[in-house]
Order: C-alpha cells, then sequence, then structure tokens
C-alpha cells in the first residue's frame, strides 16, 4: 500500500533530495494521516455515546488532535518547501521542526485535558454499555494505526525526516492507548469491573509521553544539536581522501532543514604547497561535497610542517603523550614550535569532551605538560583546549 501511494502522489520519488520531492513526501504522509484520523475520530466518539466510555471518547478526541497534527505537518511540509529567497537564503527548511514542536504541543495539551478527566471519572465512576461491535472497530482501529506507524516509518527512513518517524511513534502509542480502551471494555463486561477511568488515566499517559518525545526529538536541531558521530566521520574522511591533504579538524554543521546542511572544517595541507595549489585542492572538495554529500563545505586551509626535522620529533612526543592518557576523547592538532633562548614552545590545540570539568582539563594539561618535559627538558606546552562540534 505504502509504495503503490508512493508511486501515484510522489513524482520522481527515488530524488529523495530534491526540495520538490521532499514536499510530496510530507504531504502524502500529512494526508493520509488526516484522512484515517478523523475516520477513527468520528467512529470512536460515536462508540464513546453509545457506551458511555470515558475511555473510548479520550481514545477519540486523541485521534482529533492527531488529525489537527498531520493537518499542521500538511502545511508545515508545504511552507518548509519553499525555495530559498533573499530574506532567507538558507530556505524555510526549519519550518518543518517548527510545525513538528507545534503538533507536540498539541499533544500535551489533549494529554492534559485527558488526564483530568478520567482522573474526575475514577472518583465519580458512571455506568458502562458493552457491545462487541465497539470492540470490533476498536480493534480496527489498532490496525490502522499500525499501518499509519510502518507508512510513517518507512517514508521517514527513506528521505531521513525525523517529524515522520515522530509521527510513527505517536501512532505506536496510539495502538498501545486503544488496546488499553479494549482492555477496559472487556473487563467491565466479563467480571463487571468499572476501571474505565483507570484506562483513561493510562491512555492520557501514553498521549503525554508521545508529546514530549515529539518535542524533545524537533527541539534539538532547532536548539542546535551536536553533528552525528556517523556523519561527522562520513565528512572527514570525505575531505582526508583527497590526495594532498593531511588531515582534517574543527568541523562545524549547522543545520538549515534535513536536507539542507552547511559546514565548515579545517583541512591540514602541507606548508609546501602554494596558495594556487591550496586554493584549487579546497575548492574541488568542497564542490564535489555539494555534488555528492549535498552539503556546501566551507574549508579552511591549516599549513602542516612534514619536512621539519624537528616538528616531526616533537610531534611524535605529544602523540606519545596524549596516547598515554587511554583517553579516547582526547586528541590535538596544529602542533608548531617556536624556538628562544630559553627554549622551545611546543603550541598546540587540545581537544577534550564537552562533560569534562576544569579541575579535570587542568590535570590533563598539567600530565600532558610534565610528561613531555620529561621526555625533552627543551619543551614548554603551550596548550589551547577546543571541544569537538561532533555527537
Amino acid at each position: 500500500m505504502t509504495d503503490f501511494l508512493v508511486r501515484h502522489f510522489v513524482k520522481n520519488s527515488e530524488d529523495t533530495d530534491n526540495r520538490i520531492v521532499r514536499t510530496a513526501y510530507g504531504q502524502l504522509s500529512g494526508g493520509v494521516g488526516i484522512a484515517l484520523n478523523i475516520i477513527l475520530f468520528a467512529v470512536k466518539l460515536l462508540i464513546g455515546f453509545i457506551s458511555n466510555s470515558v475511555s473510548v471518547m479520550a481514545d477519540a478526541f486523541n485521534n482529533l488532535s492527531d488529525a489537527a497534527s498531520s493537518i499542521i505537518s500538511f502545511v508545515g511540509a508545504r511552507m518548509a518547501g519553499k525555495p530559498a529567497d533573499e530574506e532567507h537564503p538558507f530556505g524555510h527548511g526549519r519550518i518543518e521542526y517548527i510545525s513538528a514542536f507545534i503538533v507536540a504541543f498539541l499533544v500535551l495539551l489533549v494529554g492534559v485535558s485527558l488526564f483530568k478527566s478520567s482522573v474526575a471519572k475514577i472518583f465519580t465512576p458512571e455506568d458502562m454499555t458493552f457491545s462487541y461491535i465497539s470492540v470490533i472497530i476498536l480493534l480496527i482501529s489498532v490496525l490502522g494505526k499500525l499501518w499509519l506507524s510502518a507508512f510513517n516509518t518507512k517514508l521517514g527512513k527513506r528521505i531521513n525526516s525525523q517529524v515522520m518517524l515522530a509521527t510513527a511513534a505517536d501512532a505506536r502509542g496510539d495502538v498501545l492507548a486503544t488496546s488499553a480502551t479494549i482492555l477496559s471494555l472487556l473487563l467491565y463486561s466479563l467480571f463487571s469491573i468499572n476501571c474505565d477511568g483507570f484506562i483513561g488515566v493510562i491512555v492520557s499517559v501514553f498521549v503525554l509521553k508521545a508529546g514530549y518525545e515529539i518535542a524533545k526529538d524537533t527541539l534539538q536541531p532547532i536548539i542546535g544539536e551536536a553533528i552525528d558521530p556517523e556523519m561527522y566521520e562520513r565528512i572527514s574522511e570525505f575531505v582526508r581522501k583527497y590526495e594532498g591533504v593531511v588531515g582534517s579538524h574543527d568541523l562545524i554543521v549547522n543545520n538549515y532543514g534535513p536536507s539542507n546542511s552547511i559546514a565548515s572544517i579545517h583541512v591540514e595541507l602541507p606548508n609546501t604547497m602554494t596558495l594556487d595549489e591550496a586554493h584549487c585542492l579546497l575548492d574541488k572538495i568542497e564542490n564535489d561535497a555539494k555534488r555528492e554529500l549535498g552539503i556546501l563545505l566551507v574549508t579552511h586551509a591549516d599549513p602542516v610542517d612534514l619536512n621539519d626535522k624537528s616538528t616531526n620529533e616533537v610531534r611524535a612526543i605529544v602523540d606519545e603523550v596524549v596516547r598515554a592518557e587511554k583517553d579516547p576523547g582526547i586528541s590535538f592538532h596544529d602542533l608548531r614550535l617556536v624556538h628562544g633562548s630559553e627554549g622551545i614552545n611546543a603550541v598546540f590545540d587540545l581537544v577534550t569532551p564537552w562533560n569534562y570539568e576544569e579541575d579535570r582539563i587542568r590535570h590533563i594539561i598539567g600530565r600532558i605538560k610534565k610528561s613531555v618535559k620529561e621526555k625533552d627538558s627543551r619543551l614548554n606546552c603551550i596548550i589551547t583546549i577546543e571541544h569537538s562540534y561532533g555527537a
């Protein structure tokens, strides 16, 4: 069914990096969600009135909130797909995150409302009316939500959309919530136990959890999350594969939407390379990154002296000392020597994890300086602390 819908509603569906194609996927996801959730809302609300069940009606309004969420996602996909303009030169991709956050707020609002009504039902329970048709329709609802979850998961993975994956997670929460409602009706029918209010509380907890998860997933890229380690390594390896590149560091990636990223990276080049040669190489890396990775990459050249014997010897000493820390989160780069009358300053940047406290970093610096000094008494380490922008 998913492939059938994609074939009929998404032109050039394989070109998932294309802005227009991504918009079409978003509209398909939103349209299907709107249609299915409105149908489920109407049917469940009718069943809730007939059976006098607050948990069924709570589940119905949960579907209504999902329909509103799908409408927002549908509109958000259209707005996020707008091309770049003078006021927004990096496009409108972040609107997808904003629309998803609005969805999360609506889901949380419904969850709070359902929780209050369910608690009231616990203290003032009302008689329920059981019917097999109610259970059958709710079971159909469960199957529908399972399909919707699989549908959004498949589309979300295909175009790398966190919003669709969050919508899929929300649908899975609905499956559990509706299953709890069915359990409430069965318990009443078989044992005359009215736990409708308690089940309603469980439903509201599922709704609140889904809202929280969506909000968390969509706020991260808006605030500015660290680049995924796999992507960090992919870009770094892409740069290092070019002949003449010694290494790379200080990779920073800014996200302007799921398919629009801008990155900057320091590229280490031999200091024997001419300015023209360096420019041509970096120009090629940037153009290839745009074509092959879909990333606007800005490069910065860092000259490295590979032929100076004393620099290579000191680099080997510092490398040995840093490795002796046995801490994979620590690395160094940009080593240069400054010769003076009283010794040699080994100047370099030391990369440490963000969660290291100042005292811990100070002790690491102290150990490195001491160990380097023990290996060569002429050396004085001048260390600048940096943090990686990768996760």
